[in-house]
C-alpha cells in the first residue's frame, strides 16, 4: 500500500477501533463476574491475539524503557478501572467520562512539556468539568460515587494510552501487549477465585468477544490507525464510542441514563467534540 494509501485508512482504522471498544459495555453487563476479574480475562485473550499478530505477523520486537512501562501502565490501569467503573455505575457513566481524556491530555501536556492553554482550553475545561459535576451530583443520590470516580480516574489514565506515539522512544505496539499482560496478571487471583456456577454459554461468549473484539482487534487497529492519524484527530473520530456504548446497552439491556446524568454527558460530549474540531481546524 502506498503512502496516501496508509494516510488515508489510518481514521477509517480508528473509526473501527471506536466501534470496537463500544460493544464493551454491554458485553460486561452480560458478565455476571467482578469487574477484576472480567478484565483479566479479557486481557489475557487479547495479549495472546496481539503477542501472536506481533510475533508472526509484524515481526515486532518487543522494546522496553521508560516511555514503555509509562505506557504499558496507562494501558493495564485504563482498562482495570474502565471495567470496574462499567460494574458500580452505568455504563453511560463509566464511558462518558472516561471520554474527558482529552482535558487530561491538556493538562498533562501544559505540566510535562510547558504547553500554556490558552482562554479558549480553559473554558472547555471549566465546561466539562461542570458536566462532570453532574454525574457525582447523580452518583452521590444513586450510589455511584465509587464507579464515578473510577471513570475519571480511566480518562486520566486514557490520556497517556493516546499519547504513547507522542513520548520520546514510544513503541505503542510494545505498551500495548505488556500493558494487556500486565492487566491479565491483575485480574488472574479475581478471576481463580470467581463462582463459574451462574456462568452460562453467553457468559463465555461474551468474555471471548470482549477479550478477541473489544480488546485485541480494537487495539490492533487503532495502533496502525494512530501511525497515520493525528492523537488529536483520533480521539475526535473514537468519539463514537461514548455514543454507541450507551446506546447498545439501552437497548439491550435496559439500562437507561438519568436526567442529570444525561445532562453531564451531553455537556461533556458536546464540548470535547467541539473542542476537538475546533483544534484539529487550527
Amino acid at each position: 500500500m502506498t503512502a496516501g494509501g496508509r494516510r488515508n485508512t489510518g481514521p477509517l482504522m480508528v473509526f473501527f477501533a471506536g466501534m470496537c471498544f463500544s460493544i464493551g459495555g454491554i458485553l460486561m453487563k452480560i458478565i455476571p463476574w467482578n469487574g477484576f476479574a472480567v478484565n483479566g480475562a479479557r486481557s489475557f485473550i487479547a495479549a495472546v491475539i496481539i503477542g501472536v499478530y506481533l510475533r508472526f505477523v509484524l515481526r515486532h520486537k518487543l522494546r522496553f524503557n521508560r516511555s514503555v512501562a509509562v505506557g504499558m501502565l496507562a494501558m493495564a490501569f485504563t482498562n482495570v478501572l474502565f471495567s470496574c467503573a462499567t460494574k458500580l455505575t452505568t455504563a453511560g457513566n463509566a464511558i462518558v467520562l472516561q471520554f474527558t481524556a482529552p482535558i487530561f491530555i491538556m493538562i498533562i501536556e501544559a505540566a510535562a512539556y510547558g504547553k500554556k492553554p490558552g482562554k479558549f482550553d480553559l473554558t472547555v475545561c471549566a465546561i466539562v468539568f461542570a458536566g462532570i459535576i453532574l454525574f457525582f451530583i447523580d452518583g452521590l443520590s444513586s450510589g455511584n460515587m465509587l464507579g464515578n470516580a473510577l471513570a475519571v480516574c480511566s480518562g486520566f489514565t486514557y490520556a497517556f494510552v493516546m499519547m504513547m506515539n507522542e513520548m520520546k522512544d514510544g513503541d505503542s505496539w510494545s505498551s500495548t501487549f505488556l500493558g494487556h499482560s500486565l492487566g491479565a496478571l491483575i485480574g488472574l487471583p479475581f478471576f481463580l477465585t470467581t463462582d463459574f456456577s451462574t456462568s452460562t454459554a453467553s457468559t463465555w461468549a461474551a468474555a471471548l468477544a470482549l477479550g478477541a473484539v473489544q480488546m485485541g482487534t480494537a487495539y490492533i487497529l487503532l495502533n496502525y490507525g494512530l501511525q497515520t492519524t493525528p492523537p488529536i484527530t483520533a480521539i475526535l473520530i473514537t468519539g463514537i464510542e461514548p455514543v454507541l456504548n450507551p446506546i447498545w446497552v439501552a437497548l439491550f439491556y435496559h439500562e437507561m441514563l438519568t436526567p442529570l446524568s444525561m445532562a453531564g454527558a451531553v455537556i461533556v460530549l458536546i464540548t470535547v467534540m467541539y473542542y476537538n474540531y475546533r483544534k484539529v481546524r487550527i
